[in-house]
């Protein structure tokens, strides 16, 4: 490990460290445009100079220097403060003059560069460039004047989305960036290049002049939109959350936030449920929260508990899984379920999470994925295998089919009865892998599968190292898994008819064969299950309500509220505390401490947030040989749930990355 003195502090660093680090690391701030922590190092903006000895009597980058035994920095000379505001000079030469309209005011890398390196006046009086702008898609604003040609935006597209779709064009000052042929661009993972955008080209299209960053409130959140439970920050202003943007969690989402988890915020205005309903005469009527409670006690008259069930759907938090069960339970009923996708996995609690865990998946050397896609089930999971792929040398295989991972594979097809009889090949990398990883898709859990899987055990389950995975893609599953809500499964519910159901926030199952029972909803949306109840009870979402969610690898993370409900919206959890009164069930809490203390006595790992590995422990399994093909994705990656569905962004990406429709502002101009 190289020492070196930086402004005469003595620091030792890591091999293969660059100078910028070195100076980091003796707590100097060095400026910077096209330098970023995850991306590969270009060098091109010169912002981040410092004089360095042994070495040429000039100023030189840091960010592409690697540190070395002996030198001797100096960040805050003369010279090097000269050079600084050089190459300043040279970056304002063209850039206009917009920071009172500009979209990044207030957040911009180079209106404060500007403010410690600026001369404060120009010796330039020819006229600035200007660069038409590009078309990037619904979700990204450019303003490619303004662009400084750092090239995070091209780095991040080719090394972490995998999706080589923004580049460069010509040379010199006629550079521009662009999208290929200026149509959407097509990775889930997009957006994060309005992270890292140190100026104003790039911009969020939705939420554009809408706001400025310091009218704005944060509150901690997490990602609801699949099970990777990535950390997020919401922007409020008033009652209206305006944008979502990512955390730093290295643990699990790094600091990336996937399309649908940053855009989803419009679907929380649309398609509300903010009052109670009863169905009466066949048609939905509104009604007051006595007269809902009056019609559900008048349903559940006479009916035996056998005869009811519950469903809890994809966006639960743990508080509204644990309060609803305990009504439940109070009223004799038992036949729970959560595993609305008809998986079957069961037992203990390794069998049905992401035991690598999200982080320690880039430590994998063979990866084996068996009915699911990475990709669109968990965007966040793919850029962790794409990085173990390009930087580790992992071998990736799959059984099933599946979009275009952005890495190199090896197809085996989509039956999957291939799993009782491996081929050759991926049975000795399995055998000879020091770190092998199996992903097992939610919805391609059955029996067999997992038996065939579970065979795998001996070479997956290692001291230190457990390569069993299930891949979920719905925010409440492992949560509604810790909680007790594995049942029989909904064919055995709709095979006994029951006469009552208890839906908890249930949009992606078809309740046709449930269509004799009387349906009982709790949620936030008008969608699916609320078109097809009987009574619906209003909730919060996800953003309105402080909650407890716990992640595929089984990482208790807890949100704040930002928002309060719209109208007559409550909470989950009080609705079952002040239904349970109006049935005459004592439930031991009334505040939301209690019922955490309640969660926690009786799950003592939800307790608290982190991650507590499970123990993998043998269970029996149901043997039995898997055959037919993968089941595919049942909805496409921007309308997974109704919050999705019901926000305007997430229908224009459908419309535009999806079905190929260009905007209609293109086609006017045609």
């Amino acid at each position: 490990m190289p020492k070196l003195t930086v402004d005469g502090i003595e620091v030792e660093v890591p091999a293969g460290a660059t100078v910028m680090q070195a100076c980091e690391a003796a707590g100097k701030e060095i400026p910077r445009f096209c330098y970023h922590e995850r991306l590969s190092i270009a060098g091109n903006c010169r912002m981040c100079l410092v004089e360095v000895s042994p070495g040429p009597p000039k100023p030189q980058a840091s960010c592409a220097l690697p540190a070395a035994e002996g030198q001797v920095i100096v960040t805050e000379s003369a010279k090097v403060k000269k050079a600084r505001e050089g190459v300043m000079e040279f970056l304002l030469i063209n850039h206009p003059l917009d920071c009172p309209i500009c979209d990044q005011g207030g957040e911009c890398d180079l209106q404060d560069q500007a403010m410690a390196y600026g001369k404060g006046y120009s010796r330039f009086d020819e006229n600035k460039r200007a660069v038409t702008e590009k078309h990037m898609g619904p979700l990204i604003k450019t303003v490619m004047t303004r662009c400084i040609h750092c090239t995070r935006c091209v780095r991040f597209s080719e090394e972490v989305a995998g999706v080589e779709e923004i580049g460069a064009l010509y040379r010199g000052e006629n550079m521009q960036i662009t999208s290929y042929l200026e149509q959407a661009v097509s990775s889930e993972l997009s957006a994060n290049v309005i992270d890292l955008c140190p100026v104003g080209a790039l911009t969020s299209k939705p939420t554009a002049f809408h706001y400025r960053p310091w009218e704005l409130t944060r509150n901690d959140s997490i990602d609801v939109m699949d099970a990777v439970g990535a950390s997020t920050t919401i922007h409020s202003r008033t009652a209206e959350v305006i944008r979502i943007t990512p955390r730093l969690n290295d643990d699990v989402n790094e600091e990336w936030v996937t399309d649908t988890g940053r855009f989803c915020a419009d679907g929380l205005k649309e398609r509300r449920l903010d009052r109670p309903w009863v169905r009466s005469g066949g048609e939905l009527k509104p009604a007051t929260w006595a007269q809902a409670f009056a019609a559900v006690q008048a349903a559940l008259k006479g009916v035996d508990p056998k005869d009811i069930v519950a469903v809890a759907g994809d966006l639960c938090a743990v508080e509204d899984l644990v309060a609803a069960k305990d009504l439940l339970t109070g009223l004799g009923v038992t036949r729970l379920e959560c595993r609305t996708d008809g998986a079957a996995y069961e037992g203990p609690p390794a069998h049905w999470r992401f035991n690598t865990t999200i982080a320690g998946l880039e430590q994998a050397d063979v990866i084996l994925l068996v009915g699911c896609d990475p990709r669109l089930d968990a965007p966040l999971v793919n850029s962790r295998i794409r990085k173990a792929v390009r930087r580790g040398g992992a071998v990736v295989f799959r059984i099933g089919a599946g979009s275009d991972p952005s890495y190199p594979l090896t197809e085996l097809g989509d039956d999957l009865a291939l799993l009782a009889k491996l081929p050759g090949e991926l049975m000795e990398r399995l055998t000879a892998a020091q770190r092998p990883a199996v992903l097992v898709g939610s919805r391609n859990a059955s029996p067999q599968v997992l038996a065939a899987v579970h065979k795998l055990t001996p070479h997956l389950v290692k001291d230190g190292w457990n390569g069993f995975n299930i891949l979920h893609d719905r925010a409440s599953r492992v949560g509604a898994m810790t909680t007790g809500w594995a049942g029989e499964g909904l064919e055995a519910f709709a095979a006994s008819r029951p006469k009552l159901m208890v839906l908890l926030g249930v949009d992606e199952v078809a309740l046709a064969p449930f269509g004799g029972a009387t349906k009982i909803y709790v949620g936030s949306h008008g969608d699916r299950g609320a078109a097809v109840a009987d009574i619906i009870l209003p909730a919060a979402a996800w953003a309105e309500k402080p909650g407890t969610w716990v992640n595929m690898e089984g990482r208790v993370q807890r949100a704040l509220r930002a928002v309060f409900p719209p109208g007559d919206a409550r909470e989950d959890w009080t609705i079952y505390r002040a239904l349970a009164d109006v049935l005459g069930i004592r439930l031991p809490y009334d505040t939301l401490e209690q019922l955490r203390a309640r969660i926690a006595a009786e799950w003592p790992e939800l307790g608290a947030e982190g991650l507590v590995p499970a123990a993998w422990e043998k269970a029996s399994i149901k043997a039995g040989k898997p055959e037919g093909a993968s089941v595919p994705r049942p909805t496409d990656f921007y309308s997974s749930n109704p919050i999705l569905r019901a926000s305007p962004t997430m229908r224009a990406c459908v419309a535009e990355i999806l079905e190929g429709r260009r905007p209609a502002l293109l086609e006017a101009a045609e």
